[in-house]
């Protein structure tokens, strides 16, 4: 039988990823969970406070998880979003690399099966944020540890490819892309973002190579038959629709 504190943070957890805040707060405020010095408790009563615009509170809120436990990383992903939107850039960053290297040294203690997995996850959340700011070398950096952690390597490809698009840097985007490719030259997203890429670069023959070789893939794929047209009127292709 769970109990008391544990029902109460079932039901603060159950009200918080509803979104429902105003019922969450008061339940995760209660003593027995104050006292329980479980970080979760924090990193929710943190997010609710940085929703209302309490900078402050959220701040020391977040550094209380993290005092419970350095390595708990939904909380240092919280406080570097918060340092991010003051512009305390670097000292965001700081704080999402020390739980990184805490909770590396205590992968060797006790081995975690997915935590590879989950540390990448942060690093995509973190990249995301930069490049939202248009902070474009930091968002690169955190997609590439990302790449590093992770299974997903395609996926991380595509946010990579699309970081360089946005700083400027559509060669880096392209040979990233192509880099890809080389290892499965049977995906189709990449090849797509690839076509679209070299078309914006005036790489015309070059992108309609990539969606042609789609559409031999798939020959009903939507994406490529629409970016063929596209490509159709600069007399590039023949290609009947």
């Amino acid at each position: 039988m769970r109990s008391f504190s544990g029902q109460l943070l079932d039901e603060a957890r159950e009200a918080f990823i509803d979104g429902n805040y105003k019922e969450a707060e008061p339940l995760l405020e209660q003593p027995s969970l104050q006292k329980s010095m479980n970080p979760e408790v924090f990193q929710m009563l943190a997010t609710i406070y940085y929703n209302r615009g309490q900078f402050n509170k959220a701040i020391k809120t977040f550094k209380k998880a993290l005092e419970v436990d350095p390595t708990y990383s939904d909380a240092a992903v919280g406080l570097s979003i918060i340092l991010n939107d003051i512009g305390k850039y670097d000292e965001a960053k700081k704080v999402f690399a020390e739980a990184q290297a805490l909770l590396d040294q205590k992968k060797k203690i006790v081995p975690t099966a997915n935590v590879e997995e989950k540390f990448a996850t942060k690093h995509i959340e973190l990249g995301d944020l930069y490049l939202q700011y248009k902070r474009f070398d930091s968002a690169a950096e955190q997609y590439a540890q990302a790449q590093k952690l992770s299974k997903n390597k395609t996926d991380i490809s595509m946010l990579l490819a699309e970081c360089y698009v946005q700083a400027g840097a559509k060669d880096k985007a392209i040979r990233e892309l192509k880099t890809v490719l080389q290892m499965n030259m049977k995906l189709i997203s990449p090849r797509l973002k690839l076509g679209l890429i070299l078309y914006n670069s005036n790489m015309i023959a070059e992108a309609v190579d990539q969606w042609e070789n789609v559409l031999r893939l798939e020959p009903r794929n939507d994406e490529a038959l629409r970016y063929l047209k596209m490509a159709q009127a600069t007399g590039i292709t023949n290609l009947n629709f």
